[in-house]
């Protein structure tokens, strides 16, 4: 039998919370994290809300400027080469390493290694080209490269704590960090590496957010409690947000050997491109289908066997109405409760997969099921999916976790309660 892959730690910086404390009660209580947000300080710009990062402020490009919670060391040398979503992935790989039980010189064995995902940040780059183009090329940041492209995550994650192991980026928009999840579930269970810390981040601003608004992506609905309702009548468009999660995944001998607590096991992963839009989902979810029945099969479980999915689902109309009808069909014989934790956190980019696989870990370990927020009348074409308006105090033994990106990338893992 190949290795098992499972969670032992995890580490939240977040728009429901900075911690796991915190952002358990969140999820069982339904509440959300977005606040009124106003984008280049222009209140023409429709986009009124965002998943707000609380406790961390980022006002200039400069890191002397910066400013994160005090129970955090990031040390002058590390922070003059981040973005500020290093900043927070930084302070989230610290608590996934503590909860843990690791120190920072355990991940330097060469049986570690490292995946990450983050777009980069468009914040630090436009800065440092700014700065090129007035100087005529006569200056530049030295550190400019590294804090900005989307390597940045591994880059110094990678350094700081020594990681001899596999290190590797992902950028496959909102698939990145599932993808690094699967990879990483790979590695272990061909006995490539004993553990893997797996991290996704993205900056909270308007560099990473307000794009989208031109692909009409985004919620216009100025109302924090009801502009993101995934598989609502009336949604329309998500609610962009950052922060950063880690996850600690490691060989399940290893982690009962030295007395870890496992939050669940990683069974089962698959992928599969829709092969249809630069942009938008296939209509009726074809590649999301197909990625769905590939995880299902490498876990060995059917699709009756499945107690919760968390749904990639973003709030927008037909993103939503795709990921509904590839559901109804994988599941045509079965009705798992469905939500999407969006509806609480808003959209993190490339953030979401690790975020919402550790969600998922969460409620397989403290025995829940996040209700679907924010959902008032459902879509006809969602209506026939089992959404549950509040959580659920029922443990669920096996869960399905969906993400799907731009270029119909779409990435599902499958977790289960550890015996």
């Amino acid at each position: 039998m190949p290795p098992l892959p499972v969670i032992t730690g995890l580490g939240f910086i977040t728009s429901i919370g900075n911690d796991k404390a915190t952002v358990l009660q969140s999820l069982r209580e339904l509440r959300h994290g977005f606040e009124p947000f106003t984008f280049f300080d222009n209140p023409n710009v429709p986009v009124k809300v965002a998943g707000t990062v609380k406790d961390f402020a980022f006002p200039t490009p400069n890191w002397h400027d910066w400013r994160w919670p005090a129970a955090y060391a990031i040390d002058r040398e590390t922070v003059r080469g981040l973005a500020p979503h290093g900043v927070y992935a930084f302070c989230a790989v610290q608590q996934a390493l503590a909860e843990a039980g690791l120190r920072a010189d355990d991940l330097s064995d060469g049986g570690t290694g490292l995946f990450c995902a983050s777009a980069g940040s468009p914040y630090m780059l436009g800065q440092y080209l700014s700065q090129m183009y007035a100087t005529r090329g006569e200056r530049g940041n030295p550190m400019g490269i590294v804090s900005s492209i989307a390597g940045t995550l591994n880059f110094n994650l990678a350094a700081y704590y020594h990681i001899r192991g596999a290190v590797c980026g992902f950028v496959s928009a909102c698939t990145s960090s599932s993808h690094a999840l699967g990879y990483a579930m790979d590695e272990i269970r061909l006995g490539r590496q004993r553990r893997m810390l797996v991290v996704g981040a993205e900056d909270m601003n308007t560099e990473s957010i307000l794009p989208f608004a031109s692909l009409r992506a985004l919620s216009v609905n100025p109302d924090p409690d009801t502009a993101s309702r995934p598989f609502d009548r009336r949604r329309d468009g998500f609610v962009g947000t950052g922060g950063a999660v880690a996850l600690v995944v490691e060989e399940a001998a290893l982690a009962r050997r030295r007395g870890a607590r496992i939050h669940a096991e990683l069974i089962g992963w698959g992928q599969a491109g829709d092969g249809h839009s630069v942009a938008a989902a296939h209509p009726e979810g074809a590649g999301l289908r197909e990625a769905m029945r590939r995880a299902l099969a490498d876990a060995q479980v059917a699709p009756r066997d499945i107690d919760y999915v968390n749904a990639h689902a973003t709030s927008t109309p037909a993103g939503d109405r795709s990921e509904a009808l590839a559901l109804q069909a994988v599941f045509s014989g079965a009705r798992p409760k469905v939500s999407s934790t969006k509806a609480l956190t808003g959209h993190g980019l490339s953030l979401a997969g690790a975020m919402e696989a550790a969600f998922c870990a969460l409620a397989i370990a403290e025995g829940f099921i996040p209700g679907a927020a924010h959902l008032e009348e459902p879509d006809p074409d969602c209506a026939r999916l089992d959404l549950p308006r509040t959580s659920l105090d029922v443990a669920p033994r096996l869960v399905l976790k969906n993400s799907s990106g731009f270029g119909g990338s779409n990435v599902c893992h499958v977790l289960r309660r550890a015996p």
